[in-house]
């Protein structure tokens, strides 16, 4: 009877194997549930130690998930590659597509001309004694930071491929399978799913227009997290950024727990529209990521990671002995985009741009008696009753949508509509579908 399983195996490594080729396939679909360890041990004929095993490494790499009293399932996006997998869920033909969660690429400045001037400076080529961080690219990020009152002065400084690429390396540097972290609830769906991947537990912090709620980290604090993530500004999902006085509260608390890794994330960069509040470095490891990826163009893979002299240390010697360094091009690249003056009025003007388009649908939400969260960032948060009821009145309505499942721990239901490209004249439309979807009877007032 194991065919109807359709797992095979007599050890642990074949049987999560055999599982995880099931999931890549598609015989297993998201969120179906597995056998019970004893009951999948009776049809392989191993002992149930064999398939808990199997099972706990697939936990630890996020393929599976348990649930309580619902058991094993796969997860709703397993860390695998399947023919489903490779690309977003296809928005239906027709729809005005609100769910992406990307930067409008009209808004992006021209990389050609940072690639021509890369190319010449970089003759003669590059050898690999001399592929390290760039110290020309460290030393502009620097009084860059600085200047944003980022505390980096004494801080190390490393290049990364990307926001979430510099935070695995720290989680990597620092914490070990079954490590708790702390993130913010609703939070960052690819971090959830990074959690999961690496084998970490994710324990849920509370967020509001500030930032983290003190309380709510303290709790998680003492249930065991050893370590701790927060969005400095534009919060995906809910545009939240740590204000200053968010940011000294957070400060404090954390200055009881010197043992507590700190990764502030800052992936919006130029383009958000407030000035970051910092908490760390308060703690003996702590980490500040800034990426490219935003405001100069999701293809430009690259970030600068600054942080306490171990961190950095460790992060530059894995990278050293694994993909080595991030191409000296795309630091010359990066590099060239900061120096130019056209390249940073494009950017000014792009932040502007999603300022006018999320306060536009902030303003039509609140007119329709809706209320929303999204101060900065290219995002919107919306509290709603029922998730699939509002996807689905939206869709019916016209508009795609992201449900808040993907970004949940605990905290209650909402949608995310990504603004990026939202013209002010289309707020009025979406808001009055907004409010069918929100309100049952799809019966309004205006917000006080």
């Amino acid at each position: 009877m194991a065919e109807q399983y359709q797992v095979s195996g007599t050890n642990a490594a074949e049987i999560s194997a055999s599982i995880e080729t099931g999931v890549m396939r598609g015989d297993w679909v998201t969120g179906a549930a597995l056998p019970s360890v004893r009951i999948l041990a009776s049809h392989l004929h191993v002992s149930p130690a064999t398939v808990a095993k199997a099972y706990q490494e697939l936990r630890q790499r996020g393929v599976l998930e348990t649930e309580g009293r619902r058991g094993t399932r796969v997860r709703s996006r397993p860390a695998v590659s399947t023919p489903r997998s490779g690309l977003r869920t296809p928005v239906p033909h027709g729809l005005r597509d609100l769910s992406a969660g990307e930067p409008d690429l009209r808004l992006l400045p021209p990389l050609e001309p940072a690639l021509a001037a890369a190319a010449a400076v970089a003759r003669p080529p590059q050898g690999y004694s001399l592929a390290v961080t760039m110290p020309e690219l460290a030393d502009a990020a620097r009084p860059r930071l600085l200047a944003e009152g980022v505390p980096v002065a004494g801080a190390g400084i490393v290049v990364t491929s990307g926001a979430l690429d510099s935070i695995e390396r720290v989680f990597n540097a620092h914490l070990r399978p079954g490590d708790t972290v702390a993130i913010e609830d609703p939070g960052w769906a690819a971090l959830i799913d990074l959690l999961a991947a690496l084998g970490l537990r994710a324990t849920p912090v509370a967020i509001d227009g500030e930032g983290p709620d003190p309380e709510s980290l303290e709790a998680a604090l003492r249930s065991g997290a050893r370590a701790v993530v927060v969005t400095v500004r534009a919060q995906n999902p809910t545009g939240a950024a740590v204000s200053r006085a968010r940011a000294g509260k957070l400060r404090e608390l954390l200055s009881g727990h010197p043992g507590v890794l700190v990764i502030e994330d800052d992936h919006a960069a130029e383009l958000a529209e407030q000035e970051p509040h910092c908490i760390g470095p308060v703690t003996g490891r702590w980490a500040f990521v800034r990426s490219a990826s935003k405001p100069f163009g999701p293809d430009l893979r690259i970030a600068v990671l600054a942080g306490d002299e171990t961190t950095v240390a460790r992060v530059t010697g894995r990278m050293r002995i694994g993909m080595g360094w991030v191409s000296t091009v795309l630091q010359r690249m990066l590099l060239w985009l900061w120096r130019d003056h056209e390249v940073t009025a494009l950017v000014e003007q792009a932040a502007k741009t999603y300022g006018v388009r999320r306060r536009a649908l902030r303003d039509a939400l609140r007119s329709a008696g809706v209320d929303s969260s999204g101060d900065t960032g290219i995002n919107v948060w919306i509290p709603v009753p029922d998730e699939t009821r509002a996807v689905a009145v939206l869709r019916d309505q016209g508009y795609a949508v992201a449900a808040g499942a993907l970004f949940r721990l605990e905290s209650p239901p909402g949608i995310r509509i990504t603004i990026s490209t939202l013209e002010p004249a289309e707020t009025a439309d979406l808001a009055r579908a907004v409010a069918l979807a929100v309100h049952p009877a799809g019966v309004t007032s205006p917000m006080r």
